[in-house]
């Protein structure tokens, strides 16, 4: 069977709104520091991952615009402007307008640990349905949702994603050894938890320049850096 090469839509909501739920842990500017180096660790071993092709990263923020393209994702302005799924959307209607026949899987962008021979693990599986997903580290969302040519995305992300893509007819990915891929971080537990899978570097150096991992949690930010 022909290798699967799959284009990734990556969402990033403007990097000051982002990572809401770390706001107790880290300020506004760690936050924002946080949130873009989770989305450089994503893409970057993204596009090293043998299964994919290419990335596509849906956002409106020009710092993360500027720095993800770097990497060498290509840049999809949010024209919804409306959330979560209605960018995801956009961006693979973008990608199908340019490629009809392209396999498509929305992934999260907050996935610090990612490792890209997990994320081929999870892809070649998804290649064996017209839709698929993986479940978070939680059990209760998503951080990966496939669509091979012919089939819409259609995501449903958001609370209890899990069910809502399994209700839409999308098949669970269930593999074993694929920790990096489902841990998504959300709250100062989630970043120690993707701590212990080894963090991405860009990941690593936020949180030694502006909120270091102690312990069993993440120290504030030293307001005086």
């Amino acid at each position: 069977m022909t290798p699967v090469a799959w284009t990734l839509v990556v969402p990033l909501k403007p990097l000051i709104r982002a990572k809401s739920r770390l706001a107790a842990t880290a300020g506004d500017p760690a936050r924002a520091h946080l949130a873009l180096a989770f989305a450089q660790d994503t893409v970057s071993a993204a596009l090293t991952c043998g299964a994919v092709r290419d990335v596509a990263v849906v956002t409106d923020d020009r710092c993360a615009a500027r720095e993800l393209g770097a990497l060498g994702a290509r840049i999809v302005p949010d024209v919804p402007s409306a959330g979560l799924n209605p960018a995801l959307a956009h961006g693979a209607a973008e990608v199908r307008a340019r490629r009809p026949d392209a396999p498509l899987a929305a992934l999260n962008a907050d996935l610090p640990a990612l490792r890209p021979e997990e994320l081929a693990r999870v892809l070649d599986f998804a290649a064996g349905s017209p839709r698929a997903f993986l479940a978070d580290a939680d059990g209760t969302g998503t951080t990966l949702l496939s669509a091979l040519p012919g089939h819409a995305l259609g995501p449903v992300f958001g609370p209890r994603s899990r069910a809502g893509h399994r209700a839409s007819g999308a098949r669970e990915i269930v593999l074993a050894g694929v920790d990096s891929v489902r841990r998504d971080v959300d709250t100062a537990a989630d970043l120690v938890a993707a701590r212990a899978l080894g963090l991405g570097p860009f990941t690593a150096r936020a949180c030694r320049e502006q909120v270091p991992c102690q312990g069993a949690g993440v120290a504030p930010v030293n307001s005086g850096q």
